[in-house]
């Protein structure tokens, strides 16, 4: 058995000229991304969850490419992943296309083919040769040299995201469960697995016994004898563990993981998902002395179970590539992340939706974006599957839900009930967001005759609760000139916190200049390193946990928060030791980290539960 060497450089373990690339954000603010950033090398994410939005937006590309557009109507019983499946195919037509395209182009000053290597790192090998290109006198060298050139383009990958836990039981008009495979979540999954797209699928959320038992009855995710395979997993994790548990488990189903993509729990857009006071840095440690030994267990569990299935084994170890996004701001954070720690990979998401060219943001509130203060991107409970929801006090949304509760009409219309998880007054599942469960439940709250300030508190813990599924999909139809459904416009974005240090509408140009090191677009706030600004996330995370319990804590409740304090006081320890190479390397003030350090760990030990502090 040969294990591939290590190589920490994303460009020896890429097929893509770009050492990032832009994760999914939201329903719709990348949902077309690859379609105006593939050509020029860059990889992104689409979410295909919701299949409506997925739909509108198949019908605007297919006007905008001049192509027939046959609609996929709703009654149609498997019209979820039929809808995934022909947009994500039109996406791939239009890229290639827009590829070739840019391809042919002439070498002209402002030309797309000229932009797609000065997008690339100073060092690639390509934007070096194009440079010498340039230099070179017209004549039959050059032209070789452009030939050669061309026939180098390759277009960034068109990867999907589905959140693993949304995969809601679908139930026909008269009430009754349809078959599983037509649950959310596994038609979403089919719809890309039949899909033309020879790409990844991005699972979050966690483990889904259904859906990772569903990936094996599709032959494109199975490796070829070389180890590559049609269509491939990418795991979106935590920590090790949840890597190694998820990788395990496709393994013995023959299912290689071709990333781990490892995300911040708090220091992220969207939806966050809190270690137990586990920081980024030790995580990525971890990653770092243990990826090679669970590369080797992986290949072996996936080539038993391969044999035993009587298909191809794979003979050489496979590099499992290992990327890392969340919090990252700065050219020098970015290279210290990947020569340090050997990431194969970064993900820039927040600081793109101030990129047109990239994202999808209609203008009011890409105007809000721009003027934005630190405190308008908050940790929110918004979201109706009670996750920790990053959000954006001046949006259009957050300004709709007060005004209904105003109204005394607190709660959404709910059309597409894709978070439909609670049962509390219904058999059939509804949602914590929509008007039908926030009236019931604020009734039986006065029912209840609870003294006014606990009735006060109770009802606005429901009435926090807001509809993500119109919300996150509102602002690219508004950005397209389309009318959202029953003209619901309030729009929903959920930057990560990161974004409070930038505040310029830039070309994509200029953001990539940016990420490499070439300009800087940081504003005026003071920002401390990605680690610090993370640990801060964290501090407060716990201090929420910890009022909520410190009169009256359980034992379950008190092993929780020393956990927590434990891991965060060995990741600040841990920090103290690396203090020195990130002075060196990532331009880190020393003093300042270290006194944020300080003030953290002090945070952290101030927090003392009643009662004796459990082993």
């Amino acid at each position: 058995m040969r294990l591939n060497p290590h190589m920490p450089q994303s460009m020896a373990t890429s097929p893509f000229p770009h050492s990032f690339h832009i994760p999914v954000m939201g329903l719709g603010y990348t949902i077309d991304t690859p379609i105006k950033v593939a050509h020029f090398g860059i990889s992104s994410v689409i979410s295909i969850i919701e299949d409506e939005l997925v739909e509108r937006m198949r019908e605007f590309h297919c006007k905008q490419a001049g192509e027939p557009y046959a609609a996929i109507p709703l009654k149609e019983i498997d019209h979820r992943a039929r809808r995934i499946t022909a947009y994500l195919d039109l996406v791939q037509r239009i890229v290639r296309r827009n590829t070739e395209t840019l391809r042919d182009g002439a070498f002209t000053e402002g030309s797309d083919i000229e932009k797609y290597f000065l997008l690339l790192p100073d060092e690639h090998p390509l934007r070096v040769k194009f440079e010498v290109m340039r230099a070179w006198p017209e004549g039959e060298a050059q032209r070789r040299m452009q030939d050669e050139l061309r026939n180098s383009i390759v277009p960034g990958a068109i990867d999907v995201n589905i959140m693993a836990k949304i995969d809601r039981t679908v139930h026909a008009k008269d009430g009754t469960a349809l078959p599983v495979e037509y649950a959310e979540g596994m038609a979403a999954f089919r719809g890309f697995a039949l899909s033309s797209l020879r790409s990844s699928i991005v699972l979050s959320a966690g483990y889904n016994p259904r859906i990772y038992g569903y990936i094996a009855t599709f032959p494109d995710f199975f490796p070829d004898a070389s180890g590559d395979a049609r269509k491939k997993i990418i795991l979106k994790v935590s920590d090790l563990r949840s890597a190694s548990i998820q990788g395990k488990i496709l393994a013995k189903k023959g299912i290689p993981v071709s990333e781990f993509r490892i995300e911040s729990g708090l220091n992220c857009g969207g939806h966050a998902f809190a270690t137990d006071g586990m920081l980024m840095g030790p995580v990525l440690e971890e990653f770092r002395e243990h990826r090679d030994a669970l590369c080797v267990e992986l290949h072996e569990l996936c080539n038993t179970a391969l044999a035993m299935a009587g298909r191809e084994t794979v003979e050489e170890v496979q590099h499992v590539r290992v990327t890392v996004q969340g919090g990252i701001g700065t050219a020098e954070e970015d290279r210290f992340l990947r020569t340090c720690y050997g990431m194969d990979g970064t993900g820039w998401g927040s600081p793109f939706l101030l990129v047109p060219e990239a994202t999808n943001v209609d203008p009011h509130t890409l105007e809000q974006l721009s003027r934005a203060k630190p405190d308008d991107y908050y940790m929110s409970w918004a979201s109706p599957l009670g996750i920790p929801f990053r959000n954006f006090r001046p949006s259009t949304s957050e300004a709709q839900r007060k005004a209904r509760i105003a109204k005394g009409r607190p709660g959404s219309p709910c059309y597409k009930k894709f978070l439909s998880t609670n049962t509390e007054f219904t058999d059939i599942p509804i949602c914590t967001a929509s008007r039908q469960y926030q009236d019931l439940k604020l009734k039986q709250l006065k029912e209840q005759e609870l003294d006014p300030l606990t009735y006060a508190v109770q009802a606005a813990r429901v009435t926090e609760k807001d509809c993500l599924c119109e919300g996150l999909g509102a602002g690219v139809l508004l950005k397209g000139n389309m009318t959202p459904a029953h003209k619901l416009e309030a729009v929903t974005i959920c930057p990560g916190p990161n974004l409070a240090y930038f505040s310029k509408v830039v070309s994509l140009r200029t953001m990539v200049d940016h990420i490499y090191g070439r300009i800087s677009l940081l504003n005026e706030h003071d920002r401390p390193h990605m680690f610090i600004n993370e640990m801060k996330l964290y501090v407060d995370y716990l201090r929420r946990e910890f009022d909520q319990v410190k009169h009256a804590v359980t034992d379950k409740q008190r092993r929780h928060i020393e956990t927590f304090k434990a891991n965060m006081l060995n990741g600040i320890r841990y920090y103290e030791e690396l203090a020195p190479v990130l002075h060196q390397q990532a331009s880190t003030r020393m003093h300042r980290f270290r006194e944020d350090l300080a003030r953290h760990a002090a945070d952290v030990r101030a927090m003392l539960l009643p009662g004796p502090v459990l082993a």
